[in-house]
This record gives C-alpha cells, sequence and structure tokens, in this order.
C-alpha cells in the first residue's frame, strides 16, 4: 500500500529549470540572489519555485558556503556527573539554556554523548562549540584545536574565551556560610581532575582555614565513579575525623552520595552534619533533606556562551560578557 508519505518526490534544481525553460545555472543563482540575473527572470524562477514546492537542500548549502548553523555543547565530563540518575544535571540545564539562544540566533544546538561513552567530535557537522568546564589537558579541547574548530568554554581559566563561573566567589558564599552557621571544623571533597572549579574550590578552603585557624581536611576522587566516590569519602573522613561537623562537596553527584553516607552513620545531615553543594539541581533540590547550593545562573552563562562564540564564527572580536554574581540558597542541610 502506498503512503502518503511515498506519494512525494523531492523537487530539485532541475525540476525547476526545467519548468521554468531555464538552465539550472540560472535558477540555483536566482534562488540565491547571485550572478547577473534580470530581476524579471529572477522572480519568475522563484514563482515557479514556490508553484512546485521546492526546497533548497541542506547538504547543497553547506557544501557551497562551508558553514552548518550548528553549534555543539561539549564536556569531557564523564556521565556520572554530567547527568546520571536524575538526567537533569548541570551539563543538561545548561544545553536547555543553550539551545533556546541558539535558535533565537538561527543556529540549532548539538549534544555529544559524554566523552567517556565515543568520541563526540568524530559523530558531529559544527561550525563551532561551547566547551564545559575543561579538565587539565582536556581531550575535547585538544581535538578542538587539531581540527581548528573554534570555540569558548564555560568555567575554565579566565580568559576572553570564557564565561566565567565566578568559582571563587561561590566557594566563598557556601564555605563563609558553613562558617557563620557555627560549623567547627569543616571537610572538603574534590573531583579529581584538575577543573577550575575544583582548583578554586581548594585554593578559597586553605585561604579560609588559614584566616579562620581551622584545620584543612580535603580529600579528592575520581569524577568517573559518581555517587559512589562522594559516599566512601564521606565514610572515610567521618572515620577518621570523627569531630567534623560540616562537609563542602562541590560536585553535586558527589554530594548525593555524602548525604546517603552520613545517614548509614547515623550522621543526620543538617543536625550532626552539615552539607552544602555548588550547583542548586535536581539533586541538591530533592535530597532529604534538600541541600543548601548556589544559584549559578545558568540561563545567563548559556546566553553569553552562545553570543560569544556567534561573535567569533562572524569574526567580530569578543566582547565582555556581563553575568550575574553567584547567589547563596541556603536550606535545610546546612540551617539545622
Amino acid at each position: 500500500m502506498t503512503t502518503s508519505r511515498q506519494k512525494f518526490k523531492r523537487v530539485t534544481i532541475a525540476d525547476v529549470a526545467r519548468e521554468a525553460g531555464l538552465s539550472p545555472t540560472t535558477v540555483s543563482h536566482s534562488l540565491n540572489g547571485i550572478g547577473q540575473v534580470d530581476p524579471k527572470t529572477r522572480q519568475h524562477v522563484k514563482d515557479v519555485a514556490a508553484r512546485l514546492k521546492y526546497r533548497p537542500s541542506v547538504r547543497a548549502q553547506r557544501l557551497r558556503t562551508g558553514r552548518s548553523n550548528a553549534i555543539a555543547l561539549l564536556s569531557s565530563m564523564p556521565s556520572a556527573v554530567s547527568a546520571g540518575a536524575s538526567q537533569l544535571g548541570f551539563f543538561t540545564e545548561l544545553a536547555m539554556g543553550s539551545a533556546r539562544t541558539a535558535l533565537l540566533r538561527g543556529y540549532v544546538l548539538l549534544l555529544a554523548p559524554p566523552v567517556d561513552q565515543c568520541n563526540p567530535l568524530a559523530l558531529l557537522d559544527m561550525d563551532g562549540a561551547i566547551l564545559l568546564e575543561p579538565a587539565q589537558a582536556d581531550p575535547v579541547a585538544q581535538e578542538l584545536d587539531e581540527r581548528g574548530i573554534r570555540y569558548v568554554t564555560i568555567g575554565a581559566a579566565p580568559g576572553p574565551m570564557n564565561i566565567d563561573l565566578r568559582h571563587g566567589e561561590a566557594a566563598d558564599l557556601l564555605l563563609r556560610h558553613l562558617l557563620d552557621v557555627g560549623a567547627q571544623s569543616i571537610g572538603l571533597i574534590l573531583g579529581s581532575n584538575g577543573r577550575a572549579s575544583q582548583e578554586a574550590f581548594r585554593a578559597r578552603y586553605l585561604a579560609l582555614a588559614q584566616e579562620r585557624a581551622f584545620t584543612p581536611i580535603i580529600h579528592e576522587a575520581p569524577e568517573e565513579a559518581g555517587e559512589k566516590a562522594g559516599y566512601d569519602a564521606t565514610r572515610r573522613l567521618l572515620q577518621q575525623h570523627p569531630g567534623l561537623d560540616a562537609l563542602c562537596v562541590p560536585i553535586d553527584t558527589f554530594a548525593s552520595g555524602a548525604a546517603q553516607a552520613a545517614a548509614d552513620a547515623g550522621r543526620g545531615i543538617g543536625r550532626g552534619l552539615r552539607l552544602v553543594t555548588r550547583y542548586d539541581g535536581l539533586r541538591a533540590r530533592t535530597c532529604q533533606p534538600p541541600l543548601t547550593a548556589v544559584d549559578l545562573h545558568l540561563d545567563a552563562i548559556s546566553a553569553a556562551a552562545v553570543d560569544l562564540l556567534l561573535q567569533t564564527l562572524d569574526g567580530r572580536p569578543p566582547q565582555p560578557m556581563d553575568t550575574p554574581p553567584p547567589a547563596l540558597i541556603a536550606r535545610a542541610s546546612s540551617l539545622g
């Protein structure tokens, strides 16, 4: 049985040329606004194309212009951190904001699988990319450079092609909050990948430990282990430091594991142990009790990243992007 989908044949330049009684070259020039074509002929071609319901081939346009009008959001974060069980992680929220801005600017946003699953750059046809919180010697950044693909970063080292996530400000908000609510012994659990966010938290934590004269307690864990890494790190710290009364865990996946480990150890979050994390995402909001976190204003961050990338692709000098400062959202996990 023939379906309605099977009844239609794609109309080509050759079909329009035959119907218009002109050469394919004249038709192509008329439809694309190039070449020396009489205005009446150009309008005639457009009328015939409209009547035949001609639609230009996106593939052919890409070959002609060298542009795909597509940009990608990329990250070397493992899936256990960037999405995981909640499926609405840090990466996904930035993706939604980036897609909205890209569409308004006439671009498509491509999302790549996590780098621990495949090589995303082997799958995508893109004009440029946004790279989220690259690690030290980031493999995605290296391949973008090797392929000559222009990109901007979010949350990397400061620079004209980076949108600042203000890691140090977020760290100060969380750590000073813990001290203000009475914490005496604060532990810090970091990812071991060397991302700028983790190093900023380490630096602010050590500076504050010296300022307030408390003993630093730092543990690093691999991102790839996800919640289990946070769980194991918390159990170890609670065993080694029974006087610990607060934890700052910037990676929200680790924080979920930390909350479970504290519960299993009989250290109630918000009562016997205060717990804070950086990203105010689904994990922070649905944890029991809900976790104190930071509003990073990811809508504004993602919009700024898209605009900065498009400036670069258009050959314009990058303009400074102003984004709101992080804001503390205090919840039961630290308020008791």
